[in-house]
């Protein structure tokens, strides 16, 4: 009998330990207490993943790799005050723009970037701007 009462108020105390803190009184309101808040813990799980993907999809399309070069095209100027610009998105797509300035003036080149290949030639400079940009990685994505 002594044997019995002890088993007894162990499964009492354990019982009492599983309910602290609830409000319920049974071990059925307080497992389903917490079956409510599993489930509602995986619907904002699966809205957050949700969110996630559109997001990560949304980046793909944003300039997010980006490569300079700065360099001294003539030997007249001083500084590196020309530039190549490549600004890809995740797609590999974009545009490399270039500033060549001399003492008579500035000007600005811009050639169209597609997959990371550009649809014309590329100097030294506006290449390796272009590789620059394609060794970032790829914003919201893995590659």
């Amino acid at each position: 009998m002594v044997g019995l009462i002890r088993r007894v108020r162990r499964l009492g105390a354990r019982l009492e330990s599983i309910t602290q803190g609830s409000d319920e009184q049974s071990l059925e309101a307080v497992l389903g207490s917490h079956l409510d808040r599993v489930r509602q813990v995986v619907k904002d799980v699966d809205t957050v993943a949700a969110r996630a993907a559109v997001i990560e999809r949304d980046l793909q399309g944003t300039f997010g790799r980006i490569g300079l070069v700065r360099f001294n095209p003539f030997e007249d100027t001083g500084g590196n005050q020309s530039f190549a610009l490549a600004l890809l998105d995740g797609r590999g797509d974009g545009f490399v723009v270039s500033s060549l300035h001399a003492r008579a003036g500035t000007r600005v080149y811009a050639k169209a970037i597609s997959s990371g290949a550009s649809e014309s030639a590329l100097s030294d400079e506006e290449a390796e701007a272009l590789r620059q940009a394609l060794a970032k990685p790829v914003p919201g994505g893995s590659a």
